[in-house]
């Protein structure tokens, strides 16, 4: 292999060094794209011609996507939901429910985890709002520390596998492939997540109590009524929310775009009420493991008056909005970047020499296969999920969608399956040291008792069960394909 021919291969050396120097990962993308198409031009392996087709292909698969309007919709949605204080709600309803349940406080996390995972993809927000809701009481309760914070940790990454997952809609749109089929794809794969980490917690702390001590029995309201009164406010509007947003997906009536607008105005009315309605009414918490708890309201938590509630909304309501455009922001100028990026890798040759690297090796389907997960797990140790996605995607899909994988695998399905094995491997790069951001978000607001070290130790379990879902996702895929081929059917 030339040096000319080798410039692809440089320009993944390049790009690697550059990420661990800080810099913003749009301008790294981009300015190594930009770099090596200078130097392509001259070897004269790049036209500067080419350079038109940019524009057009930045306009026309990102500014003109209608599906990718979704994601700023569903940024608002979850940040909606966290601001509102209906999480916290959410939370404290699944800890009072399950206090008798060994590791109830635990069991409790996980399930606020899938729940929330259903209404937004930002793990920043889920992880932070439960450390703050959730670690303090384990804490007080006596809870392990390892498996206090492995739980939060882990339950809060499931947004970026369980639908509406914002990974799953720029996967689709990557792919050119439908939004809603990927989402089907995603369900089971993210309940079985779910269901190993309950399952692993139930198990531990029945074998062990001492981990998780049970919560006092006249913890919450003590008679069905209340209980009724506490779920029909706490569980039952979120709930509601999620199978409206879901449901109207999966069942063919609503678009992604359509169902995100659904659910962001279905945040602004359940916060509405939670913020306005509710406090000027005079009503407080109906139950909660601590009602009295600091829940970043203030005194507009229990009264104060309509005007001034609805005062106290609009300040929430304009502070979601400008997070959500800050994060949306974000991840559209990596999206400009990476299409440079990718642009310049294959006009240089990038996926010629990918597939003749394939063949030289002897790898074979399910060889390849087992190199690119070992290569994404790698790269999670280092890399956020959204630079690997727009730089590993593009790359490889289309390389995967060309192998038979025999009666394994029909190879029309083959591109969804390979989706969702890369969004459950990139799950583990929020849990996964030196830069897991899982790891840095919840240290970052964790009371000064819980040690890095703990964090570490605690989320070793939960990265194997995730490897775990992923090898049974791989040996059966019908986890994975099943719900689509009935939905279609």
């Amino acid at each position: 292999m030339t040096l000319i021919e080798a410039l692809p291969l440089f320009m993944f050396a390049v790009l690697g060094l550059l990420l661990f120097t800080g810099l913003p990962v749009t301008f790294v993308l981009a300015g190594v794209g930009l770099g090596f198409a200078i130097i392509g031009i001259g070897f004269g392996e790049f036209l500067p011609i080419q350079f038109k087709v940019l524009p057009s292909r930045i306009f026309g698969s990102i500014f003109e996507n209608a599906i990718l309007t979704a994601i700023p919709m569903f940024i608002f949605m979850g940040t909606m939901l966290e601001k509102s204080g209906v999480a916290r709600d959410l939370l404290n309803c699944l800890q009072v429910l399950l206090r008798r349940v060994p590791g109830g406080l635990a069991l409790g996390v996980t399930l606020m985890g899938t729940i929330l995972a259903a209404t937004t993809g930002i793990i920043g927000a889920s992880v932070i709002m439960m450390t703050l809701l959730a670690l303090p009481v384990m804490i007080e309760r006596k809870y392990n520390h390892e498996l206090a914070t492995g739980t939060i940790a882990a339950s809060g990454t499931l947004g970026i596998l369980i639908p509406p997952s914002i990974m799953l809609v720029i996967m689709a749109d990557l792919l050119s492939r439908s939004v809603g089929d990927l989402f089907m794809a995603a369900v089971f794969p993210g309940l079985l997540l779910a269901g190993l980490y309950i399952a692993y917690i139930v198990i531990r702390c029945t074998l062990n109590p001492k981990l998780a001590p049970t919560l006092d029995a006249d913890l919450g309201p003590q008679n069905l009524a209340a209980v009724l009164v506490m779920v029909f406010r706490s569980f039952v509007p979120p709930i509601l929310l999620i199978s409206m947003v879901l449901g109207s997906i999966l069942g063919g009536f609503a678009t992604p775009t359509e169902a995100a607008g659904v659910g962001a105005m279905g945040a602004i009315l359940l916060g509405f009420i939670n913020l306005v309605l509710l406090p000027s009414m005079g009503v407080a918490e109906v139950a909660g493991l601590n009602p009295n708890a600091d829940d970043g309201m203030g005194d507009h938590a229990v009264g104060g008056g309509f005007i001034k509630e609805l005062r106290h909304f609009g300040s929430i309501l304009t502070e979601v909005v400008e997070r959500a455009m800050l994060t949306n922001a974000m991840i559209f100028g990596i999206f400009i970047g990476a299409t440079l990026f990718s642009y310049v890798f294959r006009a240089l040759g990038g996926d010629d020499i990918v597939i003749e690297l394939v063949h030289s090796l002897g790898l074979g389907p399910w060889g390849f296969l087992f190199l690119i997960m070992g290569l994404v797990f790698i790269l999670g140790f280092f890399f956020d999920w959204l630079e690997i996605t727009l730089i590993v995607l593009p790359v490889f899909a289309p390389i995967i969608a060309q192998l038979d994988f025999g009666d394994h695998m029909p190879q029309i399905e083959v591109t969804y399956w390979f989706a969702i094995l890369l969004a459950m491997n990139l799950q583990t790069s929020f849990l996964t040291p030196p830069f897991g951001f899982a790891l840095f978000y919840l240290k970052a607001v964790a009371p000064p008792a819980v040690k890095i070290s703990e964090v570490y130790r605690g989320i070793i379990p939960f990265v194997m069960l995730q490897l775990i879902g992923l090898a049974l996702v791989i040996a059966y895929p019908d986890i994975a394909l099943w719900l689509p081929r009935v939905l279609q059917d």
